[in-house]
């Protein structure tokens, strides 16, 4: 039987990420962070440990298999609720520049707490509405992720305007889900790929749809 820390190692490696002592360090310490804080205030209906590497943190790094990371990239997650996909994937890769985006003001805390206490860089947490960041952030993004909206067309309807052209929208889905080439089309987006996978050491399956922004 595994133990988390080896669950973590082990499944972040079938993923294709190689996690450092210092990386795995840094998600158990955000984690413990995360049940402290959901005590007071709402950030998972997980709470056991297992589940929560896997449905959380492993579901997060997937995301990875969407889009190549490289030192400066602009990702916009939006809303970002307890930090999933971002803090993770901010976490294996700290050269990405993330902007998170959680309206409700103790969510955007408790985010920012974790920034601080992981002494994080290039990381940033706006406590707004996508529909309300500034216009200064159009067109101003590499990829767009998004786990918490409630279908993929709202989500990519609310990511494109952000990304620059030939930039990438990156959603993890339930492997039943579905888009038309006319809310696309409206998006201006164009489906890249669809990556059906099942998260590792559980049956919990998903699909990691890539949307490319039209030129």
């Amino acid at each position: 039987m595994m133990n988390p820390r080896e669950l973590l190692h082990n499944g972040a490696k079938e993923l294709g990420i190689s996690l450092t002592i210092e990386q795995i360090n840094s998600v158990f310490i955000y984690l413990a962070e995360l049940k402290k804080w959901s005590q007071k205030i709402n950030l998972t209906a997980i709470t056991d440990e297992e589940d929560v590497i896997i449905k959380h943190v492993l579901d997060s790094l997937s995301y990875i298999q969407g889009f190549t990371p490289s030192q400066g990239l602009r990702l916009l997650d939006m809303g970002s609720g307890a930090g999933f996909p971002a803090l993770p994937i901010k976490i294996a890769h700290p050269g990405l520049s993330i902007t998170m985006v959680e309206s409700t003001k103790k969510k955007a805390s408790f985010l920012r707490h974790i920034i601080r206490t992981l002494k994080l860089t290039d990381i940033e947490v706006l406590d707004t509405r996508t529909n309300e960041l500034p216009a200064s952030l159009l067109s101003a993004f590499n990829i767009v992720t998004a786990r918490a909206f409630a279908e993929m067309r709202s989500a990519i309807a609310a990511g494109a305007p952000f990304l620059q052209p030939n930039g990438l929208i990156v959603l993890s889905r339930g492997p039943e889900e579905m888009i038309n080439d006319r809310d696309l089309a409206k998006a201006g987006a164009l489906l890249e790929k669809r990556i059906a996978l099942t998260l590792p050491y559980s049956n919990y399956q998903r699909a990691i749809w890539v949307f490319k922004k039209a030129a």
